[in-house]
């Protein structure tokens, strides 16, 4: 029986040190959230984890979709996004599992869309400088001026526009067309972003700490890097010739 409006969709590939320590965090939130874990069919037993949780302590609050391999990050979180909206919930998440989202600010970015009628909320490391913890300086470098290079080319005014950590009120994803998303990787969260506010919707950052993450193994690539920097160029020039659905803000503060 549902008893929250919101679900925090957890994307996972051999995640077993962290996936049930994160799951524990957020259910220790005052805030009701439930979690839905989408796994490419880690070879680590990370889903096995995660039923044993769901058998035994959370059976009304969280769940698995399991797919056959590792499919792109961008596919798992729309394939979260179809369940979600299918399943009622208001508000939908994003958040990785390995800590570098720290659940504690899941009710900030909450707030931001069900108190202040926000339709996306990010959890920006850029919007109050640069707040990242234990990343490599390179990496650092490397995802400020990736979302700098963003704006100059798209003329989109968000500061993390690389961000994975975010809130969507379930309207913004039910006006966005997820089959026509292209992007997989990384490049996946910059293209939603974008169609986002071209589709008239507002957007707030709020500022997080990112803490690079301690356990397991990152699933960064140089491939993830290429995609989204071809892909900016797509986006620019779609933003030129497509015709983006518009919200309808009557409903704003509903």
């Amino acid at each position: 029986m549902k008893d929250s409006d919101s679900i925090v969709i957890i994307p996972t590939y051999n995640e077993r040190e962290n996936i049930e320590k994160i799951i524990r965090a957020v259910f220790a939130l005052d805030k009701v959230f439930h979690i839905l874990v989408v796994d490419d069919g880690s070879p680590d037993g990370t889903a096995d984890i995660v039923k044993g949780l769901m058998a035994t302590e959370f059976a009304d609050r969280l769940f698995i979709v399991e797919r056959s391999g590792k499919l792109g990050l961008g596919t798992a979180y729309i394939a979260g996004f179809k369940w979600g909206l299918e399943r009622g919930y208001d508000y939908i998440f994003e958040m990785d599992a390995d800590f570098s989202h720290d659940p504690k600010d899941l009710p900030r970015l909450y707030s931001a869309c069900a108190d202040e009628g926000y339709d996306l909320a990010i959890g920006s490391r850029y919007i109050s400088g640069v707040n990242v913890v234990n990343w490599p300086m390179g990496r650092v470098l490397m995802s400020y001026f990736a979302s700098k290079y963003v704006r100059m080319v798209t003329g989109f005014h968000v500061k993390d526009t690389t961000a994975g950590f975010k809130c969507y009120r379930r309207r913004v994803l039910e006006t966005i067309d997820l089959d026509a998303i292209r992007f997989k990787g990384y490049g996946f969260q910059i293209e939603m972003k974008y169609t986002t506010y071209k589709c008239g919707f507002r957007i707030k950052e709020v500022p997080v700490i990112f803490v690079n993450r301690v356990e397991g193994t990152s699933k960064m690539s140089s491939g993830i890097f290429s995609e989204a920097f071809w892909g900016v160029m797509r986006l620019r020039w779609d933003g030129w010739f497509r015709k983006y659905p518009q919200a309808n803000h009557e409903d704003n503060h509903q």
